[in-house]
């Protein structure tokens, strides 16, 4: 769609905006800037706000880098939550999947992303040092390591695997439910609760 079938460099930056995000092409974009001009303009307003907001006001967790409206996030404050067991997770995204299957009552901690060489990302781009640090604390006695089952995932569950080991604390993996190659994200709920419950020792894992 070239900019000349724009009656209005508005309506083309608009366009162009939208486009920008992920799985929205300028088809896709278009519809929505044409619905949101058919919107009363308060109504504009109050969603253009809400992702202004958004961005100045987010915050992330201090203890376990998830997203949060406060230095320390809801589930981290929560005191009904297991306080000893830490699942450690790829994204936000992969929080809410479990959190989504109510099968969970402990913490986390969000890495950030995984170990990966070909995109250029080593360890130290990841929130593992402050996990060796939490799993450090007396309190802490489960570490359940849920990552993809992507070889860029067991890379990293193995490269946590030896920094937490001198810890002599109980280290799990989710149960093999989850497909090879699969992420989090795309499990099923069943599927991921399962997983989550009949979680297994990392050494065994691979049995």
């Amino acid at each position: 769609m070239s900019s000349q079938q724009f009656s209005s460099s508005l309506l083309e930056h608009a366009v162009n905006e939208f486009a920008k995000l992920p799985g929205i092409g300028r088809k896709t974009a278009l519809r929505l800037v044409l619905h949101l001009l058919k919107l009363p303009e308060q109504e504009v307003e109050i969603f253009g706000n809400a992702f202004i907001q958004l961005r100045k006001e987010i915050v992330y967790c201090r203890v376990c880098h998830n997203i949060s409206d406060t230095d320390v996030c809801h589930i981290c404050s929560n005191p009904g939550r297991d306080h000893e067991t830490i699942c450690v997770v790829e994204n936000i995204k992969d929080v809410m999947s479990i959190e989504n299957t109510q099968q969970f009552r402990g913490l986390y901690h969000v890495l950030g992303g995984i170990i990966s060489p070909m995109d250029g990302i080593g360890p130290g781009d990841l929130e593992i040092e402050s996990l060796i640090q939490r799993a450090s604390t007396k309190n802490v006695k489960e570490i359940i390591l849920a990552l993809s089952t992507t070889m860029e995932g067991d890379t990293t569950n193995f490269y946590i695997f030896r920094k937490l080991a001198p810890l002599n604390i109980k280290i799990t993996t989710i149960a093999r439910g989850i497909a090879i190659g699969d992420e989090l994200e795309y499990a099923d709920e069943v599927t991921l609760g399962r997983s989550i419950l009949n979680r297994v020792e990392f050494t065994n894992s691979f049995k």
